[in-house]
């Protein structure tokens, strides 16, 4: 068991049996009454961000996360699975985890799991990666009323908006966090 002193940045923390992730701690010492610890948390699992407040020397628990990296190799039914690049073993995780990285994801590509006692929290996909259009309209010159752009499906299946200059079969730049359209790549 931990105090609030071993409290840092990247810190998961287990809390009332959900894991939570140090994004920011401040201790704060005022001029009458007791040292505290202000802390913003992030849940591990669902993102959700909390601020939290404990006591100097309160007990915590802080919990071992082992963060991997791993190949992407195929996709068997409901599950992903990925290959431990040190020692090749392989483990497969379930669609709930992988969430909307699916979105992103390539067979080969590199990404960075997180585990906790053997079971997989999360994936951690590159800020960016590059993905091939497989089909949209073509753009007509002079069509402004959408903004200049237009819907176009990836070789993943995810849908974004791109320029209306784009053709099916160019590569793009795509943000992994928002799913939006960075450039093209040549």
């Amino acid at each position: 068991m931990a105090s609030t002193a071993d409290i840092k940045n990247g810190v998961v923390l287990n809390l009332e049996g959900q894991l939570w992730s140090v994004v920011e701690f401040q201790h704060v010492k005022p001029g009458k009454g007791g040292a505290f610890v202000r802390t913003k948390l992030k849940n591990v699992l669902t993102g959700k961000v909390v601020d939290k407040t404990f006591n100097a020397g309160a007990k915590v628990e802080i919990e071992n996360v082992d963060r991997r990296d791993y190949t992407y190799l195929y996709t068997d039914g409901d599950g992903y699975v990925f290959m431990d690049q040190t020692d090749f073993d392989q483990i497969t995780v379930g669609a709930a985890t992988v969430g909307d990285a699916k979105n992103f994801l390539l067979e080969n590509q590199q990404v960075t799991i997180a585990l906790n006692n053997g079971n997989p929290l999360y994936i951690d996909l590159p800020a960016s990666v590059i993905l091939e259009v497989t089909y949209t309209e073509p753009g007509l010159q002079g069509d402004r009323s959408s903004a200049g752009t237009k819907p176009a499906t990836l070789e993943t299946g995810y849908e974004i908006q791109v320029p209306l200059f784009l053709e099916t079969g160019t590569k793009v730049k795509v943000d992994t966090r928002t799913g939006d359209y960075l450039g093209r790549e040549k």
